[in-house]
């Protein structure tokens, strides 16, 4: 049995992850630790497992092999590491770290202790997505010229996202780094390495963080990827759009179409009659990462490409320029 301990209840995700720990048959929360003392004693109750309020002490305990960690982003360097030198395999919440200098420190304590690591990329197990890039590496498309992704809610407009989300110190930022990570995963999953980017953000309700924001990613086969996200813009589809020199792929909501003059039916667009079936979800291949020694696709090397693409977007808004990789 997989011993699981949940550090933070901070994340809105949390309690997701711990659900589906739960649900597993081959592994189990065991006890939970927060730097908020009060809710994660609360949280422990809602688990009945022990609230540890001691995180040092908590990562020495014998029922404990991994971590999933849902901190505050600006926490994450200090309690992975800690995580991984105490031989814990860890997961976490994305992003890895605010700066690509921190992400290296955290790769460095990980890869020295040997421990298994996995970010959570959900959208990359998605039936609709994983269609897309069947295409694209179908060479059905040609080469990619554009991408557009849009991802949004109205967690801000309604109000509906806690307080603390939109405190820079502890988030690192507001619409682009929570919801915007999951265009900018998948585009570098699409296009490659990217070589320039520039930003457009700002906040409608007074936040302290953008609420709506924009950035435009330069790839190194010159594709453009157009990455929008918003917390002020109820009703949003999730929306995929994937152009090359010899067609199109589009999903949106989980529907796709598809339109290639290397098919024949070049004159009108197309649904795929079936999807490949979804990836399991990334705490699952945490898991089975950890126990069986299966691969994990979303390691330290994604979480980088990831950090990096968020660090120089906030750089080209901050400085109103052109941040180059």
């Amino acid at each position: 049995m997989f011993q699981v301990a949940m550090l933070s209840k901070w994340h809105v995700h949390a309690r997701d992850y711990a659900r589906r720990i739960q649900e597993m048959d081959d592994a189990k929360i065991t006890c939970v630790w927060d730097e908020d003392k009060t809710r994660g004693a609360q949280w422990g109750q809602e688990l009945g497992v022990d609230f540890e309020p001691d995180l040092d002490k908590l990562l020495k305990r014998g029922d404990v092999d991994g971590v999933i960690v849902c901190t505050p982003t600006s926490m994450h360097e200090e309690v992975i590491v800690k995580a991984a030198k105490a031989g814990k395999h860890i997961f976490t919440e994305k992003v890895l770290a605010l700066t690509t200098a921190a992400c290296d420190r955290i790769a460095a304590a990980i890869e020295e202790a040997g421990v298994k690591f996995c970010i959570c990329l959900p959208y990359r197990t998605e039936p609709a997505l994983l269609y897309l890039k069947q295409v694209q590496d179908e060479g059905l498309l040609g080469e990619i010229t554009s991408l557009r992704i849009r991802n949004g809610h109205d967690g801000s407009l309604a109000n509906w996202l806690p307080d603390y989300w939109y405190d820079p110190e502890l988030a690192g930022g507001g619409a682009m780094m929570d919801l915007g990570c999951h265009p900018m995963y998948l585009s570098s999953w699409f296009l490659g390495n990217p070589t320039r980017i520039v930003s457009m953000f700002n906040t409608r309700a007074g936040r302290t963080v953008e609420e709506n924001s924009v950035c435009a990613v330069e790839f190194e086969n010159k594709a453009i990827a157009v990455v929008e996200t918003s917390l002020v813009s109820p009703y949003t589809p999730s929306s995929t759009e994937l152009y090359g020199t010899h067609g199109t792929a589009i999903a949106v909501d989980g529907r796709v179409r598809v339109r290639s003059d290397k098919l024949n039916n070049a004159q009108g667009w197309y649904e795929p009659a079936r999807l490949p079936a979804a990836l399991p979800h990334p705490t699952r291949m945490w898991v089975d990462g950890a126990t069986k020694g299966a691969h994990i696709p979303f390691g330290l090397r994604e979480a980088r490409t990831l950090t990096d693409l968020m660090e120089k977007a906030y750089i080209a808004d901050r400085e109103q320029t052109v941040a180059k990789f």
